[in-house]
Protein backbone atom coordinates (compact mmCIF):
# COMPACT_ATOMS: atom_id res chain seq x y z
CA UNK A 1 0.00 0.00 0.00
CA UNK A 2 1.55 3.72 -0.85
CA UNK A 3 1.74 5.79 1.65
CA UNK A 4 -0.33 8.99 0.54
CA UNK A 5 2.64 11.95 0.55
CA UNK A 6 2.54 14.83 2.53
CA UNK A 7 2.62 18.19 1.44
CA UNK A 8 5.22 20.28 1.48
CA UNK A 9 5.35 23.66 2.50
CA UNK A 10 7.24 26.47 2.57
CA UNK A 11 9.50 26.48 5.73
CA UNK A 12 10.05 30.46 5.30
CA UNK A 13 6.04 30.99 5.75
CA UNK A 14 5.48 32.29 9.07
CA UNK A 15 3.24 30.37 11.72
CA UNK A 16 0.07 31.98 12.12
CA UNK A 17 -0.24 30.80 16.04
CA UNK A 18 2.91 32.60 16.56
CA UNK A 19 1.73 36.17 15.73
CA UNK A 20 -0.27 36.85 19.18
CA UNK A 21 3.23 36.80 21.47
CA UNK A 22 4.94 38.11 18.53
CA UNK A 23 2.63 41.10 18.62
CA UNK A 24 4.03 41.55 22.44
CA UNK A 25 7.11 43.73 21.79
CA UNK A 26 9.12 41.20 20.12
CA UNK A 27 10.50 42.02 16.74
CA UNK A 28 8.96 40.41 13.36
CA UNK A 29 10.86 37.13 12.48
CA UNK A 30 13.32 37.98 9.73
CA UNK A 31 11.96 36.00 6.99
CA UNK A 32 9.23 38.45 7.47
CA UNK A 33 11.12 41.44 6.84
CA UNK A 34 13.37 39.70 4.55
CA UNK A 35 10.47 39.64 1.87
CA UNK A 36 9.14 43.04 2.99
CA UNK A 37 12.57 44.61 1.79
CA UNK A 38 12.39 42.12 -1.26
CA UNK A 39 9.02 43.49 -2.32
CA UNK A 40 10.29 47.19 -1.92
CA UNK A 41 13.22 47.12 -3.58
CA UNK A 42 11.95 44.92 -6.68
CA UNK A 43 8.40 46.94 -6.60
CA UNK A 44 6.96 43.27 -6.65
CA UNK A 45 5.58 40.15 -4.68
CA UNK A 46 6.17 38.16 -7.92
CA UNK A 47 9.52 39.45 -8.69
CA UNK A 48 10.92 38.70 -5.01
CA UNK A 49 9.34 35.62 -4.64
CA UNK A 50 11.50 34.71 -7.66
CA UNK A 51 14.47 36.75 -6.01
CA UNK A 52 14.09 34.49 -2.59
CA UNK A 53 13.59 31.27 -4.06
CA UNK A 54 9.69 31.28 -2.72
CA UNK A 55 5.89 31.05 -4.39
CA UNK A 56 4.19 34.40 -4.42
CA UNK A 57 1.95 33.07 -2.04
CA UNK A 58 4.76 32.11 0.47
CA UNK A 59 5.60 36.36 0.27
CA UNK A 60 2.32 37.95 -0.19
CA UNK A 61 1.87 35.89 3.44
CA UNK A 62 4.71 36.65 4.75
CA UNK A 63 4.00 40.49 4.01
CA UNK A 64 0.45 40.44 5.47
CA UNK A 65 1.66 38.44 8.68
CA UNK A 66 3.97 41.79 8.87
CA UNK A 67 1.50 43.90 8.22
CA UNK A 68 -0.63 42.28 11.20
CA UNK A 69 2.12 42.61 13.74
CA UNK A 70 3.27 45.64 13.14
CA UNK A 71 -0.85 47.31 12.54
CA UNK A 72 -0.18 49.26 9.44
CA UNK A 73 -0.51 48.83 5.28
CA UNK A 74 3.09 48.51 4.21
CA UNK A 75 2.15 48.47 0.53
CA UNK A 76 -0.64 49.79 -1.55
CA UNK A 77 -1.52 47.25 -4.03
CA UNK A 78 -1.49 47.70 -7.79
CA UNK A 79 -2.54 46.06 -10.72
CA UNK A 80 1.26 45.69 -11.99
CA UNK A 81 3.07 45.74 -8.62
CA UNK A 82 2.95 47.42 -5.41
CA UNK A 83 4.04 51.12 -4.07
CA UNK A 84 5.26 51.34 -0.48
CA UNK A 85 2.81 53.56 1.36
CA UNK A 86 4.94 56.50 3.71
CA UNK A 87 5.49 53.54 6.44
CA UNK A 88 6.72 51.55 4.29
CA UNK A 89 9.02 53.88 2.88
CA UNK A 90 10.18 55.11 6.09
CA UNK A 91 10.80 51.38 7.70
CA UNK A 92 12.45 50.57 4.34
CA UNK A 93 16.13 51.61 5.25
CA UNK A 94 16.44 50.67 8.60
CA UNK A 95 15.58 47.37 7.17
CA UNK A 96 17.78 47.06 4.68
CA UNK A 97 20.38 48.58 7.19
CA UNK A 98 20.20 46.04 9.84
CA UNK A 99 20.39 43.52 6.84
CA UNK A 100 23.79 44.84 5.20
CA UNK A 101 25.35 44.95 8.87
CA UNK A 102 24.47 41.52 9.38
CA UNK A 103 26.01 40.48 6.27
CA UNK A 104 28.82 42.43 6.91
CA UNK A 105 29.88 41.35 9.86
CA UNK A 106 29.09 37.54 8.87
CA UNK A 107 31.49 38.61 5.66
CA UNK A 108 34.41 40.07 8.13
CA UNK A 109 34.27 37.34 10.78
CA UNK A 110 33.79 34.68 8.72
CA UNK A 111 34.20 35.40 5.08
CA UNK A 112 37.77 35.07 3.19
CA UNK A 113 39.81 37.37 3.95
CA UNK A 114 39.54 40.60 1.52
CA UNK A 115 36.06 39.61 0.39
CA UNK A 116 34.30 42.05 2.95
CA UNK A 117 36.74 45.46 1.68
CA UNK A 118 34.92 48.37 0.42
CA UNK A 119 36.46 50.50 -2.51
CA UNK A 120 35.42 53.58 -2.88
CA UNK A 121 35.97 55.99 -5.45
CA UNK A 122 35.65 60.08 -5.81
CA UNK A 123 36.81 63.44 -6.92
CA UNK A 124 39.71 64.43 -4.89
CA UNK A 125 37.92 67.45 -3.71
CA UNK A 126 35.14 66.11 -2.33
CA UNK A 127 37.10 63.31 -0.76
CA UNK A 128 39.98 65.43 1.20
CA UNK A 129 36.98 68.18 1.71
CA UNK A 130 34.24 66.13 2.79
CA UNK A 131 34.90 62.73 2.83
CA UNK A 132 37.59 62.64 5.02
CA UNK A 133 36.50 65.21 7.72
CA UNK A 134 33.82 62.57 8.36
CA UNK A 135 35.42 59.38 7.26
CA UNK A 136 36.40 58.71 11.00
CA UNK A 137 32.39 58.55 11.88
CA UNK A 138 32.34 55.57 9.39
CA UNK A 139 35.28 53.93 10.74
CA UNK A 140 34.04 54.23 14.46
CA UNK A 141 30.19 52.84 13.19
CA UNK A 142 31.48 49.56 11.10
CA UNK A 143 35.42 49.26 12.18
CA UNK A 144 35.47 45.60 10.54
CA UNK A 145 34.90 47.09 7.24
CA UNK A 146 38.17 47.72 5.31
CA UNK A 147 38.48 50.25 3.34
CA UNK A 148 40.26 51.49 0.20
CA UNK A 149 40.06 54.89 -1.17
CA UNK A 150 40.51 56.03 -4.95
CA UNK A 151 40.49 59.15 -6.70
CA UNK A 152 39.88 60.20 -9.93
CA UNK A 153 38.76 63.51 -11.09
CA UNK A 154 37.31 63.06 -14.27
CA UNK A 155 35.19 59.72 -14.21
CA UNK A 156 33.57 59.35 -17.70
CA UNK A 157 34.82 55.80 -18.37
CA UNK A 158 32.56 52.82 -16.41
CA UNK A 159 33.78 52.15 -12.80
CA UNK A 160 36.00 49.31 -12.76
CA UNK A 161 34.34 46.17 -11.37
CA UNK A 162 36.10 46.19 -8.22
CA UNK A 163 34.76 49.70 -7.59
CA UNK A 164 32.09 49.06 -5.18
CA UNK A 165 30.78 52.56 -4.66
CA UNK A 166 31.34 56.09 -6.57
CA UNK A 167 30.82 59.64 -6.15
CA UNK A 168 31.04 61.52 -9.64
CA UNK A 169 30.61 64.64 -10.54
CA UNK A 170 28.99 65.36 -13.68
CA UNK A 171 25.52 66.08 -15.40
CA UNK A 172 24.17 62.65 -13.78
CA UNK A 173 23.42 60.42 -17.11
CA UNK A 174 25.85 57.50 -16.22
CA UNK A 175 24.97 54.34 -18.15
CA UNK A 176 24.02 51.10 -16.30
CA UNK A 177 23.80 53.44 -13.09
CA UNK A 178 21.59 55.28 -11.16
CA UNK A 179 22.82 58.43 -9.95
CA UNK A 180 21.80 60.16 -6.77
CA UNK A 181 22.35 63.39 -6.66
CA UNK A 182 24.13 64.86 -3.41
CA UNK A 183 22.61 68.67 -1.97
CA UNK A 184 26.35 70.51 -2.67
CA UNK A 185 24.59 73.77 -1.28
CA UNK A 186 25.47 76.64 -3.71
CA UNK A 187 28.01 78.18 -5.81
CA UNK A 188 29.89 80.49 -3.17
CA UNK A 189 32.95 83.21 -3.48
CA UNK A 190 35.89 83.10 -1.51
CA UNK A 191 38.65 84.98 -0.63
CA UNK A 192 41.62 85.45 1.72
CA UNK A 193 40.52 86.99 5.01
CA UNK A 194 41.96 90.60 5.35
CA UNK A 195 42.36 91.52 1.58
CA UNK A 196 38.57 90.03 0.31
CA UNK A 197 36.44 92.42 -1.99
CA UNK A 198 33.95 94.22 -1.06
CA UNK A 199 31.45 94.17 -4.23
CA UNK A 200 31.32 92.51 -7.58
CA UNK A 201 32.73 95.05 -9.10
CA UNK A 202 35.28 95.38 -7.27
CA UNK A 203 36.58 91.88 -8.49
CA UNK A 204 37.15 93.53 -11.98
CA UNK A 205 40.61 94.08 -11.14
CA UNK A 206 40.93 90.92 -8.96
CA UNK A 207 43.07 87.82 -9.81
CA UNK A 208 40.19 85.25 -10.22
CA UNK A 209 40.45 81.23 -9.74
CA UNK A 210 38.26 79.09 -12.23
CA UNK A 211 37.17 75.41 -11.13
CA UNK A 212 36.91 74.08 -14.96
CA UNK A 213 34.22 72.23 -13.86
CA UNK A 214 31.62 75.42 -12.99
CA UNK A 215 34.08 77.50 -15.47
CA UNK A 216 31.43 79.96 -16.76
CA UNK A 217 30.30 80.90 -12.63
CA UNK A 218 32.51 83.95 -12.75
CA UNK A 219 30.97 85.77 -16.24
CA UNK A 220 27.43 84.72 -15.22
CA UNK A 221 28.69 86.67 -11.86
CA UNK A 222 29.52 89.67 -13.78
CA UNK A 223 26.99 89.58 -16.08
CA UNK A 224 24.39 89.91 -13.26
CA UNK A 225 25.85 93.10 -11.63
CA UNK A 226 25.82 94.77 -15.16
CA UNK A 227 29.49 94.19 -15.97
CA UNK A 228 31.51 92.81 -19.14
CA UNK A 229 32.87 88.98 -18.85
CA UNK A 230 36.17 88.79 -16.89
CA UNK A 231 39.27 89.18 -19.06
CA UNK A 232 41.67 86.42 -19.87
CA UNK A 233 44.53 87.71 -18.34
CA UNK A 234 42.77 87.33 -14.92
CA UNK A 235 42.01 83.86 -14.38
CA UNK A 236 43.95 81.39 -13.03
CA UNK A 237 42.00 77.78 -14.36
CA UNK A 238 42.38 74.71 -11.91
CA UNK A 239 40.81 71.57 -12.28
CA UNK A 240 39.34 70.94 -8.67
CA UNK A 241 38.21 72.73 -5.64
CA UNK A 242 40.89 71.86 -3.43
CA UNK A 243 43.59 73.77 -5.95
CA UNK A 244 41.37 76.54 -5.70
CA UNK A 245 40.91 77.22 -2.30
CA UNK A 246 44.20 76.47 -1.74
CA UNK A 247 45.49 78.90 -3.73
CA UNK A 248 43.30 81.58 -2.08
CA UNK A 249 44.40 80.24 1.23
CA UNK A 250 47.65 81.46 0.11
CA UNK A 251 46.60 85.17 -1.33
CA UNK A 252 46.58 84.48 -4.86
CA UNK A 253 43.10 85.35 -5.73
CA UNK A 254 39.60 84.80 -5.31
CA UNK A 255 37.37 81.05 -6.42
CA UNK A 256 34.02 80.31 -6.57
CA UNK A 257 33.30 77.08 -5.17
CA UNK A 258 30.64 74.61 -3.43
CA UNK A 259 29.85 75.88 -0.20
CA UNK A 260 29.66 72.35 0.93
CA UNK A 261 33.63 71.78 -0.04
CA UNK A 262 34.18 75.12 1.89
CA UNK A 263 33.23 74.46 4.23
CA UNK A 264 36.86 73.14 6.09
CA UNK A 265 38.41 76.79 5.01
CA UNK A 266 35.49 78.90 5.97
CA UNK A 267 35.77 76.98 9.82
CA UNK A 268 38.90 77.71 10.32
CA UNK A 269 38.79 80.91 8.84
CA UNK A 270 41.83 80.37 5.65
CA UNK A 271 39.10 81.79 3.37
CA UNK A 272 36.66 83.91 4.09
CA UNK A 273 32.61 84.52 2.18
CA UNK A 274 32.91 87.78 -0.07
CA UNK A 275 29.09 87.38 0.01
CA UNK A 276 28.15 88.14 -3.30
CA UNK A 277 25.03 86.33 -5.06
CA UNK A 278 24.91 82.88 -4.81
CA UNK A 279 24.62 81.26 -7.87
CA UNK A 280 23.20 77.07 -8.41
CA UNK A 281 25.63 75.38 -10.61
CA UNK A 282 24.96 73.39 -13.55
CA UNK A 283 26.40 69.97 -12.59
CA UNK A 284 26.42 67.92 -9.19
CA UNK A 285 28.18 65.33 -6.93
CA UNK A 286 26.15 61.96 -7.49
CA UNK A 287 26.44 58.89 -5.69
CA UNK A 288 26.75 56.31 -8.70
CA UNK A 289 24.78 52.53 -7.55
CA UNK A 290 24.62 49.92 -10.05
CA UNK A 291 21.41 49.41 -11.35
CA UNK A 292 21.16 45.17 -10.59
CA UNK A 293 21.60 45.27 -7.05
CA UNK A 294 22.70 42.29 -6.77
CA UNK A 295 26.08 43.77 -7.69
CA UNK A 296 25.99 46.02 -4.84
CA UNK A 297 28.13 44.66 -1.97
CA UNK A 298 26.32 45.05 1.59
CA UNK A 299 29.18 47.38 3.35
CA UNK A 300 28.85 49.41 0.04
CA UNK A 301 24.67 50.16 0.96
CA UNK A 302 25.84 50.45 4.26
CA UNK A 303 28.21 52.91 3.13
CA UNK A 304 25.70 54.71 1.07
CA UNK A 305 23.18 55.01 3.53
CA UNK A 306 25.80 56.53 6.25
CA UNK A 307 26.53 59.10 3.42
CA UNK A 308 23.24 59.94 2.72
CA UNK A 309 22.76 60.58 6.48
CA UNK A 310 26.04 62.57 6.90
CA UNK A 311 24.17 65.14 3.74
CA UNK A 312 20.87 65.19 5.07
CA UNK A 313 22.12 66.08 8.47
CA UNK A 314 24.34 68.88 6.62
CA UNK A 315 21.49 70.41 4.39
CA UNK A 316 19.28 70.18 8.10
CA UNK A 317 22.21 72.62 9.84
CA UNK A 318 22.46 74.99 6.78
CA UNK A 319 18.92 75.81 6.87
CA UNK A 320 18.84 76.09 10.44
CA UNK A 321 21.46 78.51 10.01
Amino acid sequence: MRMKKRPQHDRTVPDPGAQQSLREGQLPPLGWLRGFEAAARLGSFTAAAHALGLSQAAVSYQIRCLEQHLGVSLFERQAHGVLLTDLGRAYLPSVQRAFDEIATATDGLFGMRGEASLVIRTHPSFAALWLAPRLAAFRSAYPRIPLRLYSSIWGSAVPAEDVDVEVRFGTGNWPGFTAEPIDDGPLIAVGSPGRAPAAVTDLHTETLIEIMEVDDAWTLLFAGAGLPPPRREQIIRVDSALIALELVAAGIGNAIVFRSLAMPYLSTSRVCDLHMPDRPARMAHYILRPIAPQREKSAARLFTHWLKAELEHDRESRDAR
